[in-house]
């Protein structure tokens, strides 16, 4: 039996847009939504990259070390369509984070809240900590 080659190419796509599916990490694998944390520092980088933007916050640990928090975000084209341009997170900028802490790097989270120290939010999740 001889199968045409766009039948077989469909075939093979059926195939394999399941793993597509699962390339992504899992939320919970990744962050740990019981240890929800609130901090406040200097911002240092903002990464506009995919999957997920990224930005770096000094922050003053307990015993009095700066620490730099990496915070993971939405996709640039999430953010985008909630309204941030560019330049709505900037080095220097005083924020506040709400964020879900990671399960196995003690400075990284997933974001759900920024508030600039004039207290405009510039980001929140809406339903669910991933999209």
């Amino acid at each position: 039996m001889k199968v045409r080659p766009l039948l077989f190419r469909a075939i093979i796509g059926v195939i394999l847009a399941p793993a597509t599916l699962f390339a992504h990490h899992n939320f919970r694998a990744e962050f740990d939504s019981d240890q929800p944390i609130k901090v406040t520092g200097i911002v240092t980088k903002v990464e506009w990259t995919n999957p997920h933007a990224r930005f770096y916050v000094n922050v003053e640990d307990d015993t009095g070390e700066i620490v730099n928090w990496d915070f993971e975000l939405a996709s640039p084209n999430i953010l985008f369509r909630r309204g941030w341009k560019r330049d709505s997170l900037k080095p220097g900028d005083v924020v506040t984070v709400t964020a879900l802490r990671a399960r196995n790097s003690p400075y990284v989270a997933n974001t759900n809240t920024v508030t600039l120290g004039d207290g405009q939010r510039v980001f929140s999740t809406l339903t669910s900590p991933r999209e």
